[in-house]
């Protein structure tokens, strides 16, 4: 059985490299041509699933560097902490510079004989090939534009900036930390002794003296160099339709949250849990893949995606709100929430696993 995967950035691979190991023969066709290998964009993994990438996709662990806590501050509260999330010296979560897992997974992914990367194919035509599943990744091409258009969208208007800041070694840099500014969350992620990402999501225009805003919210880094920042929009969607026929959107084309909480990648990884294992019982049990893999998993996980995207939108406002309002009775309150070891468990299991009904 051949499947398509339309797209070929991180979630592309990594769902090409899932797929393989099941034994199918993929193809992967890309508008894209050549790869943009920025080195200052990173992402969070939580310890879920980089249990499962390790396990079931791809040996990562020597490109991930642990986080066994967490620390948010609140600006309006004299940058005063208002949640810790520790996990008694184990990891919580995992961070990783982007650029090394794609290049990981091509080299993975090129030696492999059930991969093949398809060039100059006109997607018009995608039907000639014969695909049991087509999964659509990529935002531009036809068949998002002509079947994937009606979603749920909203404009933070304004950016999110990342870097990398070069500093002193710290001997034990395993701690993140993230404070909610007046202009919106900045956040602090170790990937080495001597290295930590930054992105700072912030309202309004575009040009921002990043560097000295860094060195306004850095309290733990003596820093020797910050390297040249990327931004992008911050931006949210959730998809109305997740298929059609046998063509299955997935990735950022069926949810993209706001940064704030690192969460995006980890909901394409639950979602390729859902994919893989649906997958898995139709060859266990002898059948064909078709477009009832594409119903079933819309069934799975929809309603799930939505109410966690919507929980993220919702952290965003409370303190976007709290800092229009200059009060800082919010940042309290959810400091006196997180007092609660139960409440506070629950926090870091849904940041983990995700929702679970």
């Amino acid at each position: 059985m051949k499947v398509c995967i339309l797209g070929n950035g991180l979630i592309s691979l990594t769902l090409a490299k899932a797929l393989v190991n099941q034994g199918l023969n993929v193809d992967i066709i890309s508008s894209r041509k050549k790869y943009n290998f920025n080195k200052v964009q990173t992402l969070g993994i939580s310890k879920s699933n980089s249990d499962f990438f390790n396990k079931n996709i791809l040996h990562i662990k020597k490109y991930l560097w642990d986080i066994d806590e967490i620390e948010i501050y609140d600006e309006l509260l004299q940058n005063e902490k208002i949640l810790n999330f520790d996990n008694n010296g184990k990891r919580l979560f995992s961070v990783v510079k982007n650029y090394q897992m794609i290049k990981y997974l091509l080299s993975s992914l090129k030696k492999n004989k059930l991969l093949k990367f398809k060039k100059k194919v006109d997607i018009n035509n995608i039907d000639k090939f014969k695909y049991k599943l087509i999964i659509n990744c990529e935002h531009d091409n036809l068949i998002t534009k002509k079947y994937f258009y009606k979603k749920l969208d909203k404009n933070y208007l304004g950016y999110a900036h990342t870097t990398i800041l070069k500093h002193q070694k710290v001997i034990k840099n395993n701690t993140a930390y993230q404070i909610f500014t007046k202009l919106g969350p900045i956040a602090f992620l170790p990937i080495s002794p001597k290295e930590t990402s930054v992105v700072y999501s912030i309202k309004g225009k575009k040009e921002v003296d990043l560097k000295n805003l860094i060195k306004k919210y850095n309290r733990r880094y003596e820093i020797l160099k910050i390297e040249r920042p990327i931004c992008f929009e911050l931006k949210s969607l959730n998809l109305r339709k997740y298929y059609f026929k046998n063509i299955l959107a997935f990735g950022d084309l069926l949810h993209r949250l706001h940064p704030l909480a690192g969460q995006g990648f980890n909901m394409s990884l639950r979602d390729i849990k859902v994919i893989i294992d649906l997958i898995k019982f139709k060859i266990d049990h002898g059948l064909e893949l078709d477009e009832n893999v594409c119903i079933e998993f819309e069934k799975k996980t929809r309603h799930k995606n939505f109410i966690f995207s919507s929980g993220i939108d919702f952290i965003y406002e409370y303190f976007n709100f709290e800092s229009k309002v200059n009060n800082n009775i919010f940042g309290k309150s959810v400091q006196l929430l997180g007092k609660n070891k139960i409440v506070n468990n629950f926090f870091k299991k849904i940041a983990d696993s995700g929702i679970i009904i």
